[in-house]
């Protein structure tokens, strides 16, 4: 994690910028959990940043678009840049980049997989584009969100302006061999009021598919459709009717 300085200095490296200040950067990957469990430490965590830097993002996206679209409308530029600015697209950048491994966080958190989850990383993800944008300014941030999100925008743009989740990736799955509906459900939920993880199941024709845990219910519900998608992958023929 970040606060072994092999560690910030192998990420430093990788990330290739030059920080005037590389406390934005560890702030970037501090998370809440690190916080609320060293409060002796009177540490800051990232969640100040995580909400600048998604409006740099959603700015350099906006820019890009703009000037590199001139023919489309307003409300496909819109819909193009909901599937980029969005936690699948992060996401797939933060695993990339490994980030997980440089966060600092709670003993708690990281024993429910919190290096993984999807919404850790891309709330990480913005957290480090707004200390770009703090310790670098406007220019070297656009020029790192677009140096590492182009292929995202440019699998968005084949894609008709979707960047598809595992919901979605599932639902059409399912429609290409049946007409029945999918259900989502929370099966569970658990853990204080500040910090709860909840389980859902996806259900179809009476049968569970899949299920799945997170910190959000919409988290719990993508983490079951991909626990289904890879139980199709093993068993081919499971979406068929019975």
């Amino acid at each position: 994690m970040i606060d072994d300085s092999d560690m910030l200095e192998k990420l430093i490296e990788g990330l290739g910028i030059s920080w005037n200040n590389p406390e934005h950067l560890v702030l970037a990957l501090t998370h809440s959990s690190y916080a609320h469990e060293n409060k002796n430490l009177n540490l800051s965590h990232n969640q100040r940043l995580e909400f600048l830097g998604d409006a740099v993002l959603e700015l350099a996206v906006s820019d890009y678009l703009f000037k590199n679209y001139p023919s489309f409308p307003e409300g496909a530029l819109t819909k193009i840049r909901a599937g980029i600015v969005c936690e699948p697209s992060l996401f797939i950048i933060a695993r990339e980049m490994k980030l997980g491994e440089y966060i600092l966080m709670g003993k708690g958190e990281e024993r429910c997989g919190g290096r993984k989850r999807p919404s850790i990383l891309a709330d990480a993800m913005e957290a480090l584009i707004g200390a770009i944008y703090v310790d670098q300014g406007m220019e070297k941030a656009f020029d790192f969100i677009m140096e590492r999100l182009k292929p995202v925008i440019d699998e968005v743009l084949k894609n008709g302006g979707l960047n598809k989740d595992y919901k979605t990736q599932l639902q059409e799955l399912v429609q290409r061999k049946s007409e029945n509906p999918l259900f989502y459900e929370i099966i569970e939920e658990y853990g204080p009021d500040h910090s709860k993880t909840f389980v859902a199941a996806v259900n179809c024709q009476g049968k569970t598919w899949g299920s799945g845990s997170g910190r959000t219910k919409k988290e719990a519900e993508q983490a079951a459709a991909r626990d289904a998608l890879e139980k199709m992958e093993a068993q081919p023929d499971c979406e068929k009717d019975e």
